[in-house]
């Protein structure tokens, strides 16, 4: 699915990535994680960049319009598998197929709020929702998300990551709830300053492993240089 050896990025002249190498097949479900400022969301989009054909994306930023309703904002995860006139008559008169479907996945997240209500009027946890909505209606086979669930309560969040798990073949998410990284996915990659120090399976990983990445103390499996 991707690989890449040596990566370095700098991110507005920041060293962001360090010569780290990475491989990811077909069908994994990867967390990401690590302290803040490790470089996990600039590896992430440059992960999306590679992968943004057959991939839907949810940011921390979201990238959704205020102006907009709650169904328009939702809507725009399809609109590559539209003509621009449907989507321009449709962003003027809702059209009745796509508007039950956002309606129906909006539901599906527990999102009850009125279609038309724009998205400025939203709670942050509403507006959380309303850009992994946008992503699931992408109808992609992969799914590579930035904290996606961090607004949310725990069990709404671990509600809606098995939701996004169960319809995606191969997900790759970066995860402030290091319980949620134990427990659904099949492997997990942790960043230090950039470098790639902790990469192991769900099997492999321990809550003493966990403790010790997350320590100052030096780490059983060294970051890559």
């Amino acid at each position: 699915m991707v690989n890449f050896e040596d990566l370095t990025l700098k991110y507005t002249d920041k060293l962001a990535i360090s010569q780290l190498s990475l491989s990811i097949k077909h069908g994994e479900k990867v967390a990401i994680i690590g302290p803040s400022g490790a470089g996990k969301s600039t590896l992430l989009f440059h992960l999306y960049s590679l992968l943004k054909d057959n991939a839907a994306f949810c940011s921390q930023k979201q990238g959704l319009v205020d102006g907009l309703s709650t169904y328009h904002n939702v809507y725009m995860g399809s609109l590559a598998r539209h003509n621009w006139l449907y989507n321009v008559v449709n962003l003027v008169t809702p059209f009745s197929v796509p508007l039950g479907e956002v309606n129906g996945l909006c539901h599906e997240l527990s999102l009850d709020v009125p279609m038309a209500k724009l998205l400025a009027e939203l709670s942050g946890g509403q507006r959380q929702r309303v850009a992994l909505a946008r992503a699931l209606y992408q109808r992609q086979p992969i799914f590579i998300g930035d904290e996606p669930f961090s607004a949310l309560d725990p069990l709404m969040a671990e509600h809606l990551l098995k939701l996004v798990l169960a319809r995606h073949s191969s997900a790759i998410m970066v995860l402030h709830d290091k319980s949620q990284a134990l427990s659904h996915f099949d492997r997990i990659i942790g960043l230090r300053e950039g470098k790639l120090c902790l990469d192991v399976t769900q099997d492999e990983l321990t809550p003493e492993l966990l403790a010790h990445f997350y320590s100052h103390e030096s780490f059983p499996q060294p970051c890559n240089a």
